[in-house]
């Protein structure tokens, strides 16, 4: 049976470092990439990064069906998964690891049911959060404060993941998880390599 984790939290909760160091642990983890509507920043790369799509190219996508799930994430910004990309991994006989918005992992968790892992990254609190987004130098003030918002609504949605990981230890949150990873890929059968 083809499987997936996917892996969901507020923005400065540690997920994409969470993610990153499960993929160099477990060979048979692949990267979904995701596609958007926004343009590429700095060094992001057309298919490694996201597929990016013009907010037209995005509608029509949507409209003839491409998407497993698709989000409008912030007003106006899109992300969503492509059928294509979960039958690429699928194809190459990989589990697929999910890096998406919360409402996204919830969308996916329905659908994916037990063939699906969902993981919630948490923040320790919001305050470490604030922090976090504020040492990152990269979002205005007013930017941070829209974040810290969306935050707080997105952890009302942890309960309706599998596994809520509080990164409050780096060091302990990556062990945590490569646990859960490895209980999921084991008692469910699925080949690793």
């Amino acid at each position: 049976m083809n499987k997936v984790v996917i892996f969901s939290a507020p923005s400065g909760s540690g997920k994409t470092t969470l993610v990153r160091h499960l993929l160099q642990r477990f060979p048979q983890l692949v990267f979904s990439v995701s596609a958007t509507n926004r343009a590429a920043r700095g060094q992001e790369k057309h298919g490694h990064d996201y597929f990016f799509l013009t907010p037209e190219e995005f509608k029509l996508r949507v409209n003839n069906g491409d998407f497993v799930e698709w989000e409008e994430v912030y007003p106006g910004l899109c992300y969503g998964t492509l059928k294509s990309e979960v039958a690429r991994i699928w194809s190459e006989g990989k589990v697929i690891a999910f890096d998406i918005d919360v409402c996204g992992g919830v969308n996916l968790k329905r659908l994916y049911g037990e063939q699906a892992l969902s993981i919630f990254v948490s923040p320790p609190s919001i305050e470490v959060l604030r922090q976090r987004l504020e040492s990152r130098g990269t979002d205005t003030p007013e930017a941070i404060q829209y974040r810290i918002a969306k935050a707080e609504e997105e952890l009302a949605f942890a309960p309706q993941f599998d596994v809520v990981i509080i990164n409050d230890n780096l060091e302990q949150a990556k062990a945590e998880i490569e646990t859960i990873v490895t209980d999921f890929l084991n008692d469910n059968n699925v080949e690793t390599a």
